[in-house]
């Protein structure tokens, strides 16, 4: 059977120039997103499609970029529908998966969508040595600054207040506050930001 999916992604667009074409190749079925980006991950029509879809089917689709949101969404789309035996057919570009010209340019597709994912990895791997050299904090930002942790020690330190009732106040486990204070090191000095041993945490 041939499946045909269209989409627009605003609402003044329309799908007809997509639905027509889709039904000239002979697409008995047609599911469709109206308004819906292709950066959205939630598109009902795609999900209903993709639930009806049975081996030996053919998804029609007048362009590529009605399909996925990038060509490594695309690919990992195509590539789940081939291994359900699901053929994938994209008019304007005219590649055809049931072919063996059509699943030659897919492997080149798939072998591009590789090479971005590892450019993409360098890249993020790149800027966060040079934010480290740079001294700028990467990652998530800590819960308590080291100021916080300071005041919290030193009320442990004096016996103003217990561990318990200090994570209580910060919305934390006592081992969680136990677990953030013996971690947190002062970059300027080089030690630990508490001298003094810390009351264990409960079940430590």
């Amino acid at each position: 059977m041939n499946i045909g999916y269209a989409r627009v992604s605003t609402e003044d667009q329309k799908l007809d120039l997509q639905i027509q074409a889709l039904k000239e190749k002979g697409c008995t079925k047609i599911y469709s997103d109206h308004g819906i980006s292709g950066q959205d991950f939630h598109r009902p029509g795609l999900e209903a499609l993709t639930e009806v879809l049975r081996p030996g089917d053919t998804l029609m689709v007048w362009r590529l970029d009605r399909l996925g949101r990038s060509l490594m969404h695309l690919v990992k789309l195509v590539d789940e529908f081939g291994r359900r035996g699901i053929h994938f057919l994209s008019l304007c570009e005219n590649i055809d998966t049931s072919s063996s010209g059509g699943r030659l340019i897919f492997h080149m597709m798939a072998a591009l969508a590789e090479f971005e994912r590892s450019l993409i990895s360098e890249r993020t791997r790149a800027g966060m040595a040079a934010a480290r050299n740079s001294g700028i904090h990467v990652g998530r930002r800590p819960i308590l600054s080291d100021a916080e942790l300071a005041c919290i020690a030193h009320a442990l330190e004096s016996g103003e207040a217990t561990l318990c009732e200090l994570a209580q106040s910060h919305h934390l486990t006592p081992r969680s506050l136990n677990r953030m204070i013996r971690n947190r090191v002062d970059k300027r000095q080089g030690h630990s930001l508490i001298q003094l041993p810390l009351v264990p945490a409960e079940g430590e």
